[in-house]
């Protein structure tokens, strides 16, 4: 087994007042060349948008993007035609492809957004844009790996043009889960939410990530009831 560990305090921080936003990878003006990506996963940023702010109109290409709004509403446009407002519980995947342009606004004028966005390389580069939202439920993920992103043939979750797969998991205070890693050539990027874990002689707390590859499996154990994020993608890609 092979590891890396990001505490949460590694991560880089820009307050932009409208938004601050924390990268787990070189992000914008925040440039680490050790913190590039980990493997196929490009961006993990951790997003905090005031109210009735957000991202203008801009343009992505080739790219596999992931939002999962943890707190608050998101207001979606796309030049695909495409408008809604994604909500907590809910995921949205785009695959940026030959090319899109998008607005992310927060639709409330009193309330916070905070949200998690994951870009991942794709499998395969200029196809068709496309997008999709899924709706969850943290009830079935409570010991147990929820799979909100897996690729296009598992049909689990959302699907994305990678062999990657996204999971949430919420383990019970004493409880240990293993996660198995689903291809020998893929690692595992393994955040904490919120609580307190261990995982190979480690402890973690909230926002302190690991990413964990060369191995069939992982185990987690859990001190308190913990929330936890888990992306596993080709390390070579």
């Amino acid at each position: 087994m092979k590891s890396i560990f990001h505490p949460s305090e590694s991560r880089g921080q820009a307050d932009h007042g409208w938004l601050n936003a924390k990268h787990s990878f070189s992000f914008a003006s925040w440039q680490k060349r050790e913190r590039m990506h980990f493997g196929a996963l490009r961006v993990l940023n951790d997003d905090i948008v005031a109210a009735g702010t957000g991202f203008g109109k801009h343009p992505h290409d080739n790219m596999e993007i992931i939002t999962i709004p943890l707190n608050g509403e998101i207001q979606h446009e796309d030049s695909m035609g495409h408008k809604e407002i994604i909500r907590t519980n809910q995921v949205q995947v785009m695959s940026a492809g030959s090319g899109i342009y998008h607005s992310e606004f927060n639709s409330s004028k009193t309330e916070e957004l905070k949200l998690f966005q994951i870009w991942i390389f794709p499998d395969k580069e200029n196809l068709e844009p496309r997008y999709a939202t899924i709706n969850y439920s943290w009830e079935n993920a409570k010991n147990n790996f929820l799979a909100l992103v897996s690729p296009i043939n598992e049909n689990k979750g959302a699907w994305i043009h990678q062999n990657a797969w996204i999971h949430i998991i919420k383990i019970e205070k004493t409880q240990t889960a293993t996660y198995t890693i689903k291809n020998k050539d893929n690692g595992v990027y393994i955040m904490v939410i919120d609580g307190f874990i261990e995982i190979d002689n480690k402890k973690m707390k909230d926002r302190d990530a690991i990413g964990i590859w060369e191995t069939e499996s992982v185990n987690i154990f859990s001190e308190v009831d913990s929330q936890l994020l888990l992306i596993e993608v080709p390390m070579k890609f």
